[in-house]
């Protein structure tokens, strides 16, 4: 019977820095797009990286803070040569912070931020202004390089439009600035002036009733031309 020979120190030392290197190449893999739309990682003393190492569940992965589950909660796209975020950008809704400074940005970030309405802290260059308006938060703070846009509010306790949403509807925030009317349960449609569920039978016979008389019509005209001809 062959002898068992004990593994090594180093070969048990190279097995287990192998496994470490496949698992991080795979978590890598499994990053969102804009976490390495821009290159390199996040800085040791930027806010996103003060922020992500308060708590200890969370990880810095290239340019974005993550949980244990993946979700973005810190986002650092500075000195990235962006003129504009990009189409990745809206995978970045969950976070809480997120840092653009250092960018020659187009101060028109209006519709970038539907969607984001976790977000409490955000860094822009100092010639752009905070999306939705300084009143869309609660405190802007200039600095020499770059703008702080901090706290996000909740305008719809501060609008006074009672009509702005109808009886059957309440306001909702959607991002900074952004507001939506959300209908109540059982009602749906146009200001929400339908009652109960939406039939989705209804629809899609109303739908292929139109779509057969307008074949049917077509038909006809098509028959019609060619016994002329």
């Amino acid at each position: 019977m062959a002898p068992i020979v004990p593994s090594s120190g180093a070969s048990l030392v190279s097995r287990a820095m192998a496994l470490l290197l496949s698992l991080g190449v795979e978590r890598a893999l499994a990053l969102p797009e804009i976490c390495t739309q821009c290159p390199g990682s996040v800085q040791n003393l930027s806010n996103v990286a003060l922020y992500c190492k308060q708590t200890p569940e969370l990880m810095l992965q290239a340019r974005c803070c993550l949980n244990q589950k993946g979700t973005i909660l810190g986002l650092d796209l500075q000195n990235c040569s962006l003129e504009d975020p990009g189409p990745n950008f809206p995978q970045a809704y969950t976070a809480v912070i997120i840092d653009l400074q250092a960018n020659p940005l187009k101060d028109n970030l209006a519709n970038t931020f539907h969607g984001f309405i976790q977000l409490q802290t955000l860094v822009l260059p100092q010639d752009i202004s905070c999306p939705g308006g300084n009143n869309a938060w609660k405190q802007v703070i200039s600095y020499k390089d770059n703008k702080i846009c901090q706290g996000q509010r909740n305008l719809c306790n501060s609008t006074g439009d009672p009509e702005m949403c109808p009886e059957n509807g309440s306001c909702a925030v959607d991002g900074p600035g952004v507001l939506q009317c959300v209908c109540a349960d059982g009602f749906h449609g146009y200001k929400c002036m339908h009652q109960g569920s939406f039939s989705l039978f209804m629809f899609f016979g109303i739908l292929g009733s139109t779509t057969l008389s307008l074949s049917i019509l077509l038909w006809g005209t098509q028959r019609r031309k060619a016994k002329t001809s």
